[in-house]
């Protein structure tokens, strides 16, 4: 039986690479090469810029109803590939069959709510400063938008990569992740049968040895006028730098540390278990993923042996259906390597492995828990995204503050206490875009805006607000005033 092969989806025609390159897509636990997709040439990508730049003088100008209406039949279409997407989710990211399902069906909640964004494309009229005048602020779309997604959260982050921007009446050329094309490319099968126009939407895939080359095309073609890209801080700041050179601006999600404070009077069997949930879900490669647990020390005892209960009972290997018990290996070997590294270095300088084996096998690594993880460590100060959690003791609900603030990351944060006035002054305090009260860190909200507040968490978000431009067209009064320097000149 042939292997499925993913093609390129340029001014709306599926197609080979110009160049007939390939690239083999393999199952990160398996090692087995579960497809092959097509590796986008420098032409290939220049086509996509071009096909989207010639749909944008159109698309812009789609009534909004058009446009909703393409986001609510795609929800429809996409409900209706569920088992589709659930095997293609499952096959190239090594996915367990939860997490696959949770992404699919956000993702059909996540189209509704974009068509909703209509709405909020709105203006402003007011008087002008010239009496008499008129002016109108209008919110405009920006034009061709290359959006570059993740493998993590296939489906979700894919669709908000590509629907919000065209909502708000951009076109996109989306960068398909090398790990999982055919996945992402069913999203663009749903959105050409949902009748968004030829042009409005592209999608390259390519090797992981051309991304470099075909990402900076793209990136400085003059035709592009703003990048989005999610993953982590080290690729974004290498997208950054690329946009710089042309005073592009980006909108990037990239990697978290999310604290975990737990209060004195906290519940803390279901903290330990929303904390859990948050740290151990698609085996922490999560960006909103619970790094960080800051306890104080009258409940700390208690919280630790309810979390290594809860890590020592979860196991990581080969996801079986209906085993919710089980986590499956990370994206590939070199990840779990990383993590390893960070858990030793931590154990040099003196912290302590309460669950966990502290070793690999290929893609896969075990749960791990460990305390008096200090600042200054590598597995204080960078995100492992991999199933591990480091627990934090402190006296006063000031150094937990201060604790869960040191760190160059902002994405998410949850605060557990009984106590809702003491719960809003200290998620007041950390500085996190969204913090949840008595609730998991791995959360999303269709209201309100979710991102980066700076440095490694990146910047930007996707809202209406990120997505658009406004302009200014003043309306002059019909009688001529004096002009400066002329005057009112009479022929």
């Amino acid at each position: 039986m042939a292997l499925p092969f993913t093609p390129l989806y340029i001014d709306g025609k599926w197609r080979t690479s110009g160049s007939d390159v390939t690239f083999e897509v393999r199952n990160p636990g398996s090692g087995k090469v579960v497809g092959t997709a097509a590796s986008a040439s420098a032409e290939d990508c220049a086509a996509a810029c071009k096909a989207a730049a010639q749909a944008f003088k159109t698309w812009e100008h789609t009534p909004l109803s058009v446009r909703r209406d393409v986001m609510l039949k795609a929800a429809d279409i996409l409900a209706s590939k569920k088992d589709k997407v659930i095997a293609a989710t499952i096959e190239e990211t090594a996915s367990t069959e939860e997490w696959a399902w949770t992404n699919f069906a956000f993702a059909i909640n996540q189209l509704r709510d974009v068509a909703a964004m209509t709405t909020l494309l709105k203006g402003e009229t007011g008087q002008s400063v010239i009496p008499g005048g008129q002016v109108f602020v209008q919110r405009r779309a920006i034009g061709v938008i290359f959006s570059i997604v993740p493998w993590n959260a296939a489906v979700t982050l894919a669709i908000r990569a590509i629907a919000v921007p065209i909502i708000c009446g951009n076109t996109v050329i989306l960068r398909s992740s090398e790990i999982c094309p055919r996945t992402q490319a069913i999203i663009v099968e749903v959105m050409e049968e949902a009748g968004l126009p030829v042009g409005v939407l592209s999608c390259i895939s390519t090797s992981r040895e051309d991304a470099p080359a075909r990402t900076a095309e793209i990136i400085a073609n003059p035709v592009v006028r703003k990048i989005n890209f999610t993953g982590s801080d080290v690729v974004g700041r290498v997208i950054a730098r690329e946009a710089a050179k042309y005073l592009k601006p980006c909108v990037l999600e990239l990697g978290g540390k999310s604290p975990a404070v737990v209060l004195d009077d906290a519940d803390i069997p279901r903290a330990a278990r929303a904390i859990a949930s948050s740290a151990l879900l698609n085996s922490g490669q999560v960006c909103m993923s619970t790094e960080r647990v800051i306890v104080q020390k009258e409940v700390a005892d208690e919280l630790l042996k309810h979390l290594g209960d809860l890590f020592r009972h979860v196991e990581a290997g080969d996801p079986k259906p209906g085993v919710s018990s089980r986590i499956g290996a990370m994206f590939d070997v070199g990840s779990v390597t990383n993590a390893i590294s960070m858990i030793k270095d931590a154990v040099d300088h003196g912290a302590e492995v309460l669950a966990g084996d502290v070793q690999s096998q290929g893609a896969t690594m075990q749960p791990h828990l460990l305390w008096k993880v200090k600042p200054g460590m590598r597995l204080w100060e960078r995100e492992t995204f991999a199933p591990v959690v480091i627990v934090n003791v402190v006296e006063t609900i000031e150094e937990a503050v201060e604790l869960a603030n040191t760190t160059d990351y902002s994405l998410a944060a949850s605060v557990w206490t009984r106590d809702v006035y003491r719960a809003f002054d200290v998620t007041g305090r950390i500085r996190a875009c969204m913090a949840n009260i008595n609730g998991p860190t791995v959360h999303a909200e269709s209201l309100g805006e979710f991102g980066g507040l700076g440095g490694a968490t990146g910047y930007g978000t996707f809202s209406v607000d990120d997505w658009t431009q406004l302009r200014t067209v003043v309306l002059h009064p019909e009688q001529e005033p004096a002009y400066p320097l002329v005057g009112r000149v009479r022929e």
